[in-house]
């Protein structure tokens, strides 16, 4: 296939910047890409609000997101809300709710044992009783400061929101949505990937605006390859993390981490349905046994001789997250904003092409000093 150089202009642009480039084949990987990366805000701005909130889009679009993320799951009666799990003890007020006492249960997911309170256990109209809190807590204060004044979401009213800041603001707001345990919930009868079409189908905005849909697995990517061959505007993402067995393949008798999968020819095997590959970012460019940054890995650039842009999560502003080389001596929960910038810069000049940031405010300052 011949090399399509794909800006980043055209990938944030919409349909008709992405006209010219056809669904059906991966986008190609430009220098002006990797110049200019795009700034993915990990379920909003949750460095600031609680995740996947109204409020947490709100303030990762005025800080200049280029995309937006909602984590997807279902609820009992099949409505696509944004959670990043289907648990959600940790980021609601579920355990405060008398009512709902009996329903917290334990399940095993992608092969881990969890306990808690699910989203298929709830319609619609009863987890619009609860409120969203932040899930560091204390950690951090001025997102913690908004528990229990926000609603959790659907997919739907995320759309609406994003295409009348878009509308507003004058500017093409991407989204980039994660389907999550699609393995799981097709297992209880709650399938995401046609529900997922469906709300695409729905949105005129979904039509036009650019769309990144992200997995860890891998079936339903392939998928949804096939089903949105005519949407020039919507990519695929395939994350993965070394040490992780993506949940299909392992329901289906395949234990292969994803580091035994990332060889030269596995890569070339994800760049034939994928047009992103989303590693963890210490699988990029990996700390030594001091907590500094080693060596970068070949993944970058044996990705892009596929084909495939690079994207990577999740950097995070405070001095824990961070490797030793960018951290300060204000102590390991404390914010530091200028570390923060200086580690998306060393990942972006190790090739990175988009990432995600639970604060888009400095992921825009570490590209556009």
């Amino acid at each position: 296939m011949a090399d399509r150089g794909v800006s980043r202009r055209d990938v944030i642009g919409g349909a008709a910047a992405l006209a010219a480039v056809p669904l059906a084949g991966p986008v190609r990987a430009g220098a002006s890409v990797r110049t200019v990366p795009l700034v993915l805000g990990h379920r909003g701005a949750c460095a600031h609000r609680p995740e996947h909130t109204l409020a947490s889009y709100a303030r990762a679009i005025a800080d200049g997101a280029d995309f937006v993320e909602p984590d997807l799951v279902a609820t009992r009666d099949g409505v696509l809300v944004a959670r990043h799990e289907n648990n959600i003890a940790e980021t609601t007020d579920v355990a405060t709710h008398a009512e709902f006492a009996t329903r917290k249960a334990t399940r095993s997911i992608d092969g881990e044992t969890v306990t808690g309170w699910f989203t298929e256990d709830f319609t619609l109209a009863e987890l619009k009783t609860l409120r969203a809190k932040e899930r560091l807590g204390a950690f951090r204060p001025e997102s913690q400061a908004y528990d229990g004044e926000f609603q959790i979401v659907t997919f739907a009213e995320m759309i609406d929101f994003v295409a009348a800041e878009a509308a507003t603001r004058g500017r093409s707001i991407g989204i980039i949505p994660e389907l999550k345990h699609s393995t799981y919930f097709a297992g209880i009868g709650l399938p995401l990937e046609q529900r997922f079409v469906d709300e695409l189908a729905m949105h005129s905005y979904l039509g036009r605006a650019p769309v990144i849909v992200q997995s860890f697995e891998i079936a339903n990517l392939l998928w949804l390859r096939t089903r949105l061959a005519g949407r020039n505007n919507v990519r695929l993402m395939q994350l993965t993390e070394n040490g992780a067995i993506p949940a299909d393949r392992a329901a289906a008798g395949d234990n292969r981490t994803w580091r035994q999968r990332l060889t030269p020819a596995g890569i070339d095997e994800i760049a034939r349905y994928a047009d992103f590959i989303a590693p963890n970012f210490r699988d990029l460019v990996p700390q030594a046994a001091d907590g500094k940054l080693g060596s970068p890995t070949p993944l970058p650039s044996q990705a892009h001789r596929s084909g495939l842009l690079v994207g990577t999560w999740t950097f995070r502003p405070e001095n824990r997250y961070l490797a030793a080389d960018f951290r300060d001596a204000a102590g390991d929960t404390a914010r530091n904003p200028a570390g923060s910038v200086a580690e998306i810069r060393h990942y972006l000049a190790a090739g990175v092409d988009a990432f995600f940031t639970d604060d888009p405010a400095l992921g825009r300052l570490a590209v556009d000093p």
